[in-house]
């Protein structure tokens, strides 16, 4: 009797899921770093793109607003494997991390006496403000190189921190892209070239109006002091939908969207992003440690869940949505001027969330300073990977008693 054989789109599906899951094993450094991993392991290693695909991949993937990175390895798995692929990148990249974010938020408070587990909690406090300074230099650097897109950042600053409320991070972009349509006409788009990709345009139009639709819900669900599925389901998809930039760049719309209703105290949303940095695969799976410390009526598992496909579902939509008219929309000057004000305005979000929640939560002496700067310093240099700067915020705040 003959076994059935697979079809060649399943077996390429668990190709494309066995690499991505140890790409999601090995991928410590952040969102940039994994661009470079992806590259090693699709353009160099395996052939499966030519640089010049992987490239324009990666503009688009950079150009729309979700995490750049997991938006990559899905169009990566589409191209090479249709929908199963594309589902197959996303699982594997993402769950090592997402199990252990899981796994923190359930077990951390029995593993530890308390005393420890305080000094512990401070050090990775520490580390969040260590990473996302240096995350904000970098993205300041190459995102707001002139004076209209620093003033751009300066005033998403100031709407942030003075008016505060639900609205002031989606105003705070949203002015950036006008201004940025105003004011940044020196700015160009990359140039590209027609390319085909394997989405039909009638596919890419569903997922279009599937995205706008379920954002318009989202953004209509009122915030409650009890979240419930659907405001848990909406808070997680919103935030995936206005994260430009990705990576450091959720943490102050996750802020916003689990602290400020208070469904979540900033030290705990604080340490867990801060255990997040030396974790490998995309950052975006924090989700799922704050899904699981929310009480939204689920099981803690199935909260995870959701937090976890709702952030990442607004990114999937638009990057498949975008391809098939990708370079006819590069060619439009006012995408290149839009684009630049939304990133400055994000560089100024950033540079809130540095101030507020973080230090004031982190930093409450010269100790905490002293090891931040530390940790800034280690970052600076560029030869100690993101793991070691978190065992040395862990240990140097165990040694001093920081809590």
């Amino acid at each position: 009797m003959n076994r059935p054989t697979r079809s060649a789109a399943q077996a390429s599906s668990l190709e494309v899921f066995g690499i991505f899951l140890l790409l999601g094993l090995t991928s410590f450094g952040g969102p940039i770093a994994h661009l470079a991993y992806l590259r090693r392991e699709f353009v160099e290693r395996r052939r499966w793109l030519d640089d010049q695909r992987f490239v324009h991949l990666m503009a688009v993937c950079q150009f729309l607003p979700g995490p750049a990175s997991s938006q990559l390895g899905f169009a990566i798995g589409l191209d090479r494997a249709g929908w199963p692929g594309a589902l197959a990148a996303f699982v594997g990249f993402t769950l090592p991390s997402a199990l252990l974010m899981f796994a923190l938020a359930v077990l951390a408070p029995m593993l530890l006496p308390h005393a420890v587990t305080g000094s512990i909690v401070q050090g990775l406090k520490i580390v969040a403000v260590a990473v996302v300074a240096h995350g904000l230099l970098g993205m300041a650097r190459s995102l707001v190189p002139d004076v209209a897109r620093a003033a751009i950042a300066v005033s998403a600053v100031a709407l942030v921190l003075l008016t505060g409320g639900a609205w002031s991070q989606l105003s705070a972009v949203v002015l950036g892209a006008l201004l940025g349509l105003a004011f940044c006409a020196h700015v160009r788009g990359p140039a590209t070239t027609g390319q085909r990709w394997h989405v039909g345009h009638r596919a890419a139009l569903a997922c279009l109006l599937a995205f706008a639709a379920l954002l318009g819900l989202a953004l209509a669900m009122p915030l409650s002091p009890s979240p419930g599925v659907p405001g848990l389901l909406a808070a997680f998809y919103r935030t995936g939908a206005l994260v430009f930039g990705g990576g450091h760049v959720v943490l102050p719309l996750l802020q916003q969207a689990v602290v400020e209703p208070g469904w979540m105290d900033a030290d705990a949303f604080i340490t867990g992003y801060g255990a997040a940095q030396a974790l490998p695969g995309p950052m975006f799976a924090l989700s799922a440690y704050l899904g699981a410390g929310i009480h939204a009526g689920l099981p803690p598992a199935a909260s995870a869940g959701l937090a976890l496909v709702a952030i990442f579902l607004p990114g999937f939509l638009l990057v498949t949505a975008t391809l098939p008219g990708w370079t006819r929309l590069l060619a439009r000057p006012a995408a290149a001027r839009v684009v630049a004000g939304i990133n400055a305005a994000v560089v100024g979000l950033l540079a809130a969330a540095l101030y507020d929640p973080l230090w004031v939560t982190a930093i409450h002496g010269v100790a905490d300073l002293v090891i931040a700067v530390g940790a800034f310093a280690l970052l600076l240099t560029g030869r100690v990977a993101v793991p070691w700067v978190v065992l040395f915020c862990v240990v140097a705040a165990v040694l001093t008693g920081a809590a």
